[in-house]
Order: structure tokens, then sequence, then C-alpha cells
């Protein structure tokens, strides 16, 4: 990984955390709205994003309640639908439609976090299910157009090579 690459994964992962901590009162548990998850759109523009992303995830986790859980659960999730949008993008080419299928993919697999407050919590899954899905879909429905607008002005799919 070149220097550049590293950096600008390092202010993604900085920003992640940061977002997360403010907002900390509805960053965790069965209803979420975790702003910085609109970053998950950045991957549409550069598969090594997910590094960036995958560390905020990750710091911001060990601030978690739930740390033990989220750092299996959160992170993995996130590693996930990361990973199916990576592959996704080898076929489709369309940052519109990448971006719905980012958005429904993350909303998908919420289903990792509702098993994680399942396990962890006694939440009913089905319930935790939505209610995280609810979050997500929400965060990443607004995202969408605000990273797409800012791709048009900053490109990132340049800020790494």
């Amino acid at each position: 990984m070149n220097s550049r690459t590293l950096i600008v994964n390092g202010i993604l992962a900085a920003l992640y955390v940061a977002v997360s901590l403010v907002i900390n009162p509805i960053a965790f548990s069965a209803i979420q709205f975790r702003i910085p998850e609109l970053f998950n759109h950045l991957i549409v523009f550069n598969k090594k994003y997910i590094y960036g992303i995958v560390a905020g995830v990750f710091i911001t986790n060990l601030f978690s309640p739930m740390a033990a859980y989220d750092l299996i659960f959160g992170v993995g999730q996130s590693l996930l639908a990361l990973l199916i949008v990576i592959f996704a993008s080898r076929y489709i080419k369309n940052i519109k439609v990448l971006m719905i299928i980012n958005i429904l993919v993350f909303t998908f697999t919420m289903f990792m976090i509702a098993l994680e407050l399942h396990l962890a919590l006694g939440f009913p899954f089905w319930l935790s299910w939505f209610t995280t899905a609810v979050g997500e879909f929400t965060v990443m429905l607004i995202g969408a157009p605000i990273i797409y607008a800012m791709n048009k002005r900053i490109q990132f799919s340049k800020w790494i090579s």
C-alpha cells in the first residue's frame, strides 16, 4: 500500500470514528442511525477504501458498550457487505446502480447485527433485524446522493491509486 492510500484511509477511519463518537447515543443498540455509514458508499469509487472503512468501524466498536461482540459482528458485517459490493463492481460499472446495490447489501447484512443483539442482549432477532436495517437503509439512502454529489467535485476514485 502506497503512502497516499494509507494516509487517505487513515483520514477516512478518523472521520468515521469522530462522527460516530459525536452521535454515540444513536450509533449503537437495536435502534441505530450510525451516520458515518454513509462513508460505505466510497467503496463504489475505489475498492481500496475498504481499509479506512473497516478500520473506522473497528476503532469505533472499541468504544461500544458491547465491544467484544461489536468487534466480531460489527466489523464482520461491514467487511462482508463491502466485499460483496467489491465483487459486484467487477460486473457493474454504473455508479448509481452500485450505490443502490450497496444500500441493499448493507441493509440486508444487518441480520448479523440483529444476531449479535439477540445473542448478547436477548433482543428478538426479527425485530432487531428490522430496526437496525431501517436505520442502515435510512443513513445509506440519505448518504448516497450526498456522496454522489461530492464525487462530482472531489472525484473519490482518484484519491487512492
